[in-house]
């Protein structure tokens, strides 16, 4: 199973393989492949032989680089075979402890009255958080300055000390630290609240109709796998997900488990891939 090296996507990989590999009666290997945003991975993958025995576990990422990148070496839906969704995650919307924003409301209105003083920061160019930053001013008819920093570390710290605004992280990344005081979640980006955050607001809730942003972990092989084979990894999904010591990991390291047929997940690959170069359109965010 080919992944991106580190994130959450390694993480999930190293929590399903070994029940997976249980379910399918034979060993599951994690291989990382790190580097261009995943784009490595996905090579190795559409590239390999579509026998069932080379997989690859994508997220958003994969969806919003086919948007951003010119030329990529592969198609993003076509030279991949759909397995099934694993797990979502939502992002947080969160400000520096200190910043005078009581909510997502406030700093919205603080945006508007001065266009393009305020800054949002993201972990770079072409990352799932600035899009998802972007949509969200693109929705709240907001105008704040894109600031990006060389990682998640660094973005957080210009949160912390207000030299930014406003960022839109995973969860896992910043849930210690909202649950800490260092950071104040202001929305959550889901459709509906995340369990781990109760207490915390979707941005549909704070105002902002029709928004609604996960970060998704699925399963794919390359294209042309034989549908029993397809088939049949799916249902070992399903039964890994059905485990309680499988969905007590999960929530230890805040994914939500999420299953979903070959068709849906297609789909909605296909869905992301056009939502993201919209946003990138109106956004007027110059391709790579």
């Amino acid at each position: 199973m080919a992944c991106e090296a580190g994130g959450g996507t390694d993480i999930l990989a190293r929590i399903v393989a070994a029940p997976l590999g249980e379910a399918l009666g034979q060993p599951v290997v994690v291989e990382n492949r790190p580097g261009a945003g995943g784009t490595i991975a996905a090579q190795q993958v559409a590239s390999a032989p579509p026998d069932g025995y080379t997989a690859f576990l994508l997220n958003n990422g994969h969806a919003v680089g086919a948007a951003m990148y010119k030329s990529l070496p592969y198609d993003a839906a076509a030279d991949f075979q759909p397995v099934s969704m694993l797990a979502t995650m939502p992002l947080v919307v969160v400000a520096g402890s200190k910043a005078p924003y009581a909510d997502l409301q406030a700093l919205i209105a603080a945006a508007r009255q001065s266009p393009g003083k305020l800054n949002f920061a993201s972990v770079g160019v072409g990352s799932t958080q600035q899009f998802a930053g972007v949509l969200l001013l693109q929705l709240a008819g907001a105008n704040l300055v894109h600031v990006p920093y060389k990682g998640t570390p660094n973005a957080i710290a210009a949160i912390q000390s207000g030299e930014s605004h406003l960022l839109v992280e995973v969860a896992a990344s910043v849930l210690g630290q909202v649950r800490g005081g260092a950071l104040k979640a202001l929305a959550v980006t889901s459709a509906q609240r995340f369990p781990l955050m109760p207490e915390t607001p979707t941005v549909a809730e704070a105002g902002i109709a029709g928004y609604d942003v996960t970060t998704w972990y699925a399963l794919s092989l390359p294209a042309k796998t034989p549908s029993h084979v397809v088939a049949r990894l799916n249902g070992s999904i399903r039964t890994v997900l059905q485990r309680e010591d499988v969905r007590r990991q999960f929530a230890n390291a805040a994914f939500v488990p999420e299953t979903s047929t070959p068709e849906a997940l297609g789909a909605h690959l296909r869905a992301e891939i056009a939502r993201w170069s919209s946003v990138r359109e109106k956004a007027g965010i110059e391709q790579q």
